[in-house]
């Protein structure tokens, strides 16, 4: 197991309690010790949480938030995002530009990307995917 970052999709299948991503995120926790997303992720799942009027969920986000490792989007994330996103445009296999965002961050700390949504992620040259819902 590799250090990795969670997307969005992954993020909100562990803050769902979904067993199997559970079961995951607790051998990387005993691997790594903490979670790691972008704040790109954060975002998302924050958006989501104001748009229900979800505020206890706000408050109990905001304390698991706190034990993680929240990446910002720095200087060099956002040049290897622009590279993604030109990679892709070249090839027409653009992909949203949240999960580019994302790309960018995960390849910029050398990380793995957590996700459900290879199908995205895998068009993308130099980055690693691994799925916690996938089988086996």
């Amino acid at each position: 197991m590799r250090r990795g970052l969670l997307d969005t999709d992954m993020l909100s299948y562990y803050l769902k309690g979904v067993p199997q991503v559970v079961d995951r995120a607790r051998e990387y926790l005993a691997q790594f010790g903490v979670l790691e997303f972008s704040v790109v992720s954060y975002y998302e799942v924050r958006r989501g949480l104001e748009w229900a009027a979800a505020y206890r969920k706000v408050a109990e986000f905001e304390a698991f938030v706190d034990m993680c490792i929240v990446w910002d989007l720095d200087r060099v994330a956002a040049q290897e995002a622009a590279q993604i996103s030109q990679a892709l445009r070249v090839r027409g296999e653009l992909i949203e530009e949240a999960d580019i965002l994302i790309a960018g961050t995960a390849r910029a700390r050398g990380l793995v990307v957590i996700t459900h949504n290879v199908r995205h992620f895998r068009r993308i040259e130099g980055l690693e995917v691994e799925d916690w819902l996938a089988e086996g």
